[in-house]
């Protein structure tokens, strides 16, 4: 199902301003590595957003999202303050890894090794 207009600009509100909470508390760099908000999904509810969070040379992503869920409460607190002239009310926040970056680097070195196969029609005869 297709994203509403309304869908997308809390999406797109919510997204800056947690980019901006992360900076101030110290979120976007966890382990020596970057954390970033790849993409912010709302349901059509408004009752529920959902964070996809991209992780950058983190050596444990599952350990570093846990952090952050860890600080969720405070996590809301601040963006509830930042938002409450645009929201009536604030969404469940929920946080999850985005691991297309991990999909997409798992497929690359798929297709380089069928390159580096040889093709069957370039296989010598055995005459």
């Amino acid at each position: 199902m297709e994203e509403g207009k309304r869908q997308k600009q809390i999406a797109g509100l919510l997204n800056e301003e947690m980019n901006i909470i992360f900076q101030r508390l110290g979120l976007n760099m966890i382990d020596g590595g970057m954390v970033s908000i790849s993409s912010v999904k709302i349901t059509p509810d408004l009752l529920e957003a959902r964070f996809y969070l991209s992780f950058f040379q983190v050596k444990d992503a599952k350990a570093a999202l846990h952090k952050v869920e860890e600080r969720g409460h405070e996590i809301k607190k601040e963006l509830t303050a930042r938002v409450r002239h645009q929201l009536r009310s604030m969404p469940v926040l929920k946080f999850f890894q985005d691991d297309t970056l991990d999909y997409v680097f798992k497929m690359e070195e798929i297709f380089k090794k069928i390159k580096e196969e040889p093709k069957d029609d370039e296989k010598p005869s055995n005459d």
